[in-house]
């Protein structure tokens, strides 16, 4: 098979049955949003979406959260990992935002990345979801899917994401971006990937090689 055809199976199979695949993150507006990319590094979704709520809540502006200490804002956060630099990232992300981009989330990559807290995979995880750029966020999950799969044989996550966005149609990136996170997060499991139960193990290097 083909590098060609592997990517053009398993994005038909994608398509068919992961249509609407979305963030799994819950927010309201871009500043949301950002505060919780930066949330979730390194940990679970399912852990931001418990401490968001009563963050959001309380500090529901850019405007809020710049002004807040960080003794404020930890409480909120301290059950997520790195609960530390997070609180000071995120107070600072809000500061600059209203510094340098008026209280609004920037939608140019190089600017996101300026921000506190803020590397290349949320920004462009922001960028994607926010203002539908054509770009892929390499997390964990989407690294090793990309790899164990044969998208790409990159050595890092800059690398995967170019070979990626090589291979996939611009207006395809979002939801791919997508696809490969949940995939990675239900089926292609880091320790244990459910194999058998994978619709697009028939094009996938790793399962071959079993």
């Amino acid at each position: 098979m083909t590098l060609k055809e592997r990517y053009s199976e398993c994005l038909a199979w994608f398509r068919d049955n992961m249509p609407a695949a979305s963030s799994e993150l819950k927010f309201m507006d871009p500043f949301q949003l950002i505060v919780a990319v930066i949330l979730s590094a390194q940990c679970t979704d399912k852990r931001v979406n418990m401490v968001t709520p009563a963050l959001f809540e309380a500090y529901p502006t850019p405007e809020a959260l710049a002004a807040a200490s960080f003794e404020d804002v930890f409480p909120y956060v301290k059950s997520v990992s790195y609960p530390n630099s997070k609180t000071r990232h995120l107070i600072e992300m809000a500061q600059m935002l209203l510094a340098r981009f008026g209280g609004g989330v920037p939608a140019d990559i190089d600017e996101l990345m300026s921000l506190p807290g803020v590397g290349r995979k949320t920004a462009n995880v922001v960028a994607s979801i926010v203002y539908d750029k054509p770009v892929i966020a390499v997390d964990t999950h989407v690294f090793r899917v990309a790899k164990r799969i044969g998208l790409s044989s990159g050595k890092t996550p800059f690398a995967v994401e170019t070979d990626l966005e090589r291979h996939i149609a611009a207006e395809e990136r979002p939801r791919a971006h997508h696809w490969l996170i949940l995939h990675g997060r239900y089926v292609c499991t880091a320790k244990k990937p459910k194999c058998h139960e994978c619709g697009i193990s028939a094009y996938c290097k790793y399962f071959r090689s079993l």
